[in-house]
């Protein structure tokens, strides 16, 4: 039991209040008077707090006026890579607590008034025509669609910041894979030269080639597949300890692993084909150096 315990809440943690509402049983559950509440995983831990404990909340930030609540549990809070890193220090309330803690006694429509709805229209794509008629009957009102989020943007331009990072790594590796593809031939030289003068066909030489560069690159690819399974589950535990939070940072997918195989497989032939060429076109003399 602890009742000297202050928390005082600002006006960013009141909006989070409201925004977990919903997830809290019917408001008369309480005992002994006290209403319940939850508190966040980190909250808990960094306070050492236990369930069952009575602690005060204050909606002002000098911690007047408390309020005291019995912690009926706590919760994880939902990830949001757009607060990765920042401490989720925050509790849920049931609205009629919230209201009453947080409503100005001397404002009459404080407890009535809301700043915003959220609004589910059973047909979408009406949204644009179900606005401007709203907005004609109510002046004054501000109505805007949370499709095309703002907050979505920084995430956008990240994606892409990716995906031209990829294609760079892909360019380079596809380079290097080329120039150690030309190595490797040069060193069979003689072999090829051999089997030329034995009377094996180019066409022959190079369906081998084909079907050997085939079975590297698969092997290859599916080896980097299996390595990156292997350490998703490690990746993912590292960034979740060292930032304390839920949110998955790596998730291997059989569609992610498929356009690997896609990518590389193809890549893979290409260098053996290349390098295989310019070796295959040479006299037989010159390539028993003869």
């Amino acid at each position: 039991m602890r009742d000297t315990w202050r928390l005082a809440l600002s006006s960013a943690i009141a909006a989070v209040l409201c925004a977990g509402v919903s997830s809290f049983a019917p408001p008369a559950t309480r005992r002994d008077g006290v209403p319940a509440m939850l508190v966040s995983r980190q909250l808990r831990e960094s306070q050492k707090l236990s369930i069952g404990d009575v602690v005060s909340l204050s909606s002002e930030p000098s911690g007047a006026h408390p309020r005291q609540f019995r912690i009926a549990g706590e919760y994880e809070p939902i990830p949001d890579p757009m607060r990765l890193g920042a401490v989720r220090h925050e509790v849920r309330l049931h609205l009629p607590d919230l209201i009453e803690m947080t409503a100005n006694p001397a404002d009459p429509l404080a407890a009535e008034s809301v700043d915003a709805l959220n609004v589910a229209l059973p047909t979408p794509a009406d949204a644009a025509s179900w606005a401007r008629e709203t907005a004609a009957r109510s002046p004054g009102l501000v109505l805007r669609s949370t499709a095309n989020d703002d907050r979505a943007g920084p995430f956008i331009v990240l994606e892409r910041f990716h995906l031209a990072i990829a294609i760079v790594t892909v360019i380079a590796s596809s380079i290097f894979l080329l120039a150690l593809m030309l190595m490797l031939v040069d060193e069979r030289r003689e072999t090829v030269g051999i089997l030329r003068l034995l009377g094996v066909r180019r066409r022959r030489i190079l369906l081998h080639v084909l079907a050997e560069g085939l079975v590297i690159a698969a092997a290859g690819a599916a080896l980097g597949v299996v390595l990156s399974v292997a350490f998703e589950g490690g990746i993912n535990r590292f960034f979740q300890w060292r930032y304390d939070t839920a949110l998955v940072f790596v998730r291997i997918t059989p569609a992610i692993a498929l356009r690997s195989i896609v990518i590389a497989v193809p890549l893979g032939v290409l260098a053996t084909l290349a390098s295989s060429w310019t070796l295959l076109r040479r006299e037989m003399f010159s390539l028993t150096r003869r």
